[in-house]
């Protein structure tokens, strides 16, 4: 199967469906793009902290790719979570060019009562704007909105995606 990105804003359940999916092949792989920009350990920059945080948000997405493309090359299915902006999908388009991508869709409200059942990563402000720059999502292959769905529900939903792409 082609490699697959989930994306979205906060709390979408990106990586839990990633992870699943992940799980359910003979060899499946799971990358949390969180995980590769963590390698930067000083210098760091978030997405919205301006044009270096820009700048390490679409390298984090050239080295997903590039482990993504290694593990492919081995054998494996790889699916990856990561919040991709228009900067970041052009990355992973030129590095990942067989990936799909599919974007999970959730209202404020509902991202917010999934995220008070998991750890706190984000404060309140920087949840809202990471959902916001989610909200319009760029050119992606499929938007599948998740509101209301359960995570079996919602895992269903990608997978269809992912074998019809």
């Amino acid at each position: 199967m082609r490699p697959l990105v989930i994306s979205g804003g906060p709390a979408v359940g990106k990586s839990t469906c990633a992870r699943r999916l992940a799980e359910e092949q003979e060899r499946g792989a799971f990358i949390d793009a969180d995980d590769i920009r963590q390698l930067v350990v000083a210098g760091d920059a978030t997405l919205w902290s301006g044009e270096e945080g820009r700048k390490q948000h679409v390298l984090a997405a050239r080295n997903v790719a590039a482990v993504a493309r290694n593990l492919v090359e081995a054998g494996f299915v790889v699916t990856i979570a990561d919040v991709v902006t228009v900067e970041a999908l052009a990355a992973y388009r030129r590095e990942l060019p067989e990936c799909i991508v599919v974007h999970l869709a959730i209202p404020l409200e509902d991202a917010r009562e999934r995220a008070a059942t998991r750890r706190v990563y984000l404060t309140d402000d920087e949840f809202d704007l990471l959902h916001g720059l989610m909200e319009t999502p760029p050119e992606v292959d499929v938007v599948i909105g998740v509101a209301g769905f359960s995570v079996d529900e919602q895992t269903d939903a990608i997978r269809r995606a992912w074998a019809s792409a």
